[in-house]
């Protein structure tokens, strides 16, 4: 047996399986095809036994390579003590009768390195102001959501105004596009600056022929990067009209139920909303600048069977995401090879964090806990209208148990690391 080595995660073995061995294997492989095979001219089970093994010798040396390869790779695996991140691929294989059956086994293995420091990392996060301004942010957006409109009566369109429109226009490419009664909020960020300063002082009846560009970031994909002239006519104004602020408004909008009647009590709840919001974000910015100090600090080989796996997941994300907004992924004019290609560096980066986490797990006796694994399957289960049972047989069938537990042993890791961190916080425009 020989093993070539290289800097990399990648082993191949090259074996010899006695040809003794071999030959016993093969023997009794023929004479179990004799017994059942059916050759013109002799009764089954009654041919040459060396008229079987011309005639199926194909089929022996398959069946003898079959048995004898996995048992004697999975041998020389455990004397080496290496553990293959994937299936081995055998090649190079040499059957000659009466001679050592010959293979190779190339596959990857996990890498071998060493834990640097990793206790009382110092991070910097960013620290977000919870004051009364932010206070009163939110509440804005409440009576913006909570907003009424009211049809808008002698004089014209203004920032602010939602105008409904109906549209008729063709790209640069010819394409042809029309719709009624669309809404165009002036003046809001979502609205492209052409339809805001082109609508600015129209009234209801005008039409107005403009130009506009949507830049290659739309949400849209059917838009985004793409000119069209429109013809818009202005179908309607509405003003919005925000509720007052008052107790009354807190009913309408947070209701008794919860223990809110008034607006205090609203105040209050908001303020400690926020305040764990900030926190929220802080730990999950610590999580984040933690996992890439660990990445940084620590060189060594990634198995590349990983690495594929890892930009496949980050590949069906975008795809999840796109077809959440209802769009097709499909119907899009995505060079997703390159895409794909585009994530290998972060996910080189998601490889060795889990490595590194795994490691430090093991170094700390970090683990998951039968009463954190039931209480995740419950809230997963919950979530999927299936009961507790049903989800945790569909896991283990799929073999997901098992990625679920590891999943809550390195978010268990990183959170003791967060809480054996130094954690400083910077104002804006600090670094």
């Amino acid at each position: 047996m020989t093993e070539t080595t290289e800097a990399t995660c990648k082993r191949e073995i090259e074996l010899e399986i006695p040809a003794e061995n071999v030959q016993k294997v093969t023997d009794k492989v023929a004479r179990d095809i004799a017994r059942i095979a059916r050759i013109p001219g002799f009764r089954p089970g009654k041919a040459p036994i060396t008229l079987v093994r011309r005639r199926f010798a194909d089929d022996i040396q398959g069946e003898v390579v079959q048995s004898l390869v996995p048992e004697y790779l999975e041998k020389a695996l455990d004397e080496k003590k290496l553990v293959p991140v994937m299936r081995p691929e055998v090649d190079k294989v040499e059957f000659k009768e009466g001679e050592p059956l010959r293979f190779r086994a190339v596959f990857e293995v996990l890498p071998e390195f060493q834990l640097g420091d990793y206790k009382n990392l110092q991070v910097q996060v960013g620290e977000l102001e919870v004051g009364d301004a932010q206070v009163d942010k939110t509440l804005d957006q409440m009576r913006d959501r909570a907003a009424t409109f009211v049809p808008v009566e002698g004089r014209a369109a203004q920032d602010g105004d939602s105008v409904f429109v109906k549209l008729s226009g063709t790209s640069s490419n010819g394409e042809p596009v029309q719709a009624d009664n669309i809404l165009v909020p002036l003046g809001a960020e979502e609205t492209l600056p052409s339809f805001t300063e082109n609508l600015r002082g129209a009234n209801v009846g005008e039409t107005k022929r403009f130009e506009a560009q949507y830049p290659a970031e739309y949400p849209d994909p059917n838009l985004a990067g793409k000119t069209y002239d429109y013809t818009v006519e202005v179908q309607g104004i509405k003003e919005k009209k925000l509720p007052e602020l008052n107790d009354e408004f807190v009913k309408e909008v947070a209701g008794e139920a919860g223990g809110i009647a008034t607006l205090d009590e609203l105040r209050k709840n908001i303020r400690e909303n926020l305040d764990a919001q900030k926190e929220q974000h802080q730990t999950t910015e610590g999580h984040e600048k933690i996992l890439e100090q660990l990445v940084k600090a620590h060189e060594f080989p990634v198995p590349e069977a990983l690495i594929e796996g890892q930009m496949d997941s980050r590949l069906e994300r975008v795809v999840r995401s796109l077809a959440a907004q209802g769009v097709d992924p499909r119907a899009m004019q995505v060079d997703w090879t390159a895409l794909r290609a585009q994530q290998r560096d972060r996910s080189v980066a998601d490889v060795k964090a889990e490595l590194l986490l795994d490691r430090i797990a093991t170094a700390e006796n970090i683990d998951a806990t039968d009463e954190e694994i039931d209480k995740e399957i419950a809230t997963l289960a919950e979530r999927s209208g299936e009961s507790e049972t049903a989800f945790r047989a569909r896991l283990t069938k799929q073999g997901a148990l098992d990625r679920m537990k590891s999943k809550l042993r390195s978010e268990k890791t990183i959170d003791w690391l967060y809480r054996n961190a130094r954690i400083e916080t910077t104002a804006k425009g600090e670094k």
